[in-house]
């Protein structure tokens, strides 16, 4: 008979990993690229990183749109949505961000994931083959039924929007 000692630590890590394996979702994917699979940076990441598959470094003019290829092609389940999110580093350190954000891939697409960027910074910026280039985050989507009515229930911020609490 083998008795095991586990302390505090390891028996949080132990239920970590059981609990974390329950919520997976299986995603089938191709990889085109030489990339890696998208993965999560961290343990506690939302996001997968994405990266591009250029066959050489292009670069990026200040407020030029580009669309930036993945060679990734996924099947996402039913009822699930693949969110492609800007990274922040490459935002704040380059000035380059995703357009149409979060920019939404269907259950049913099945061409490949190309990302758009765009340059908002004053200086000419460079993707170069394998750069991470944005994020991908599944999420599951709730369908809705809509019901025709003449009056929606009153609530106190009522029609205000567009900062009507003020700045402060």
């Amino acid at each position: 008979m083998r008795f095991f000692l586990f302390n505090v630590k390891n028996t949080v890590h132990f239920y970590r990993l059981i609990f974390a394996r329950m919520n997976l979702i299986q995603v089938r994917i191709i990889n085109h690229s030489d990339n890696s699979l998208p993965q999560y940076a961290t343990a506690g990441s939302s996001g997968m990183d994405i990266r591009a598959w250029l066959p050489a470094p292009i670069s990026i003019q200040p407020m030029e749109r580009i669309l930036v290829p993945t060679g990734l092609f996924i099947e996402l389940p039913e009822n699930h949505e693949a969110q492609i999110r800007p990274r922040s580093g490459l935002a704040v350190k380059q000035g380059v961000t995703c357009l149409n954000t979060p920019g939404t891939i269907d259950a049913d697409y099945r061409g490949e994931i190309k990302i758009i960027l765009i340059n908002l910074s004053t200086e000419m910026q460079v993707i170069h083959p394998g750069d991470r280039i944005a994020q991908m985050v599944i999420q599951k989507v709730e369908k809705i039924e809509w019901i025709h009515t003449n009056k929606l229930q009153e609530t106190e911020r009522g029609d205000g929007g567009f900062g009507h609490t003020g700045k402060k």
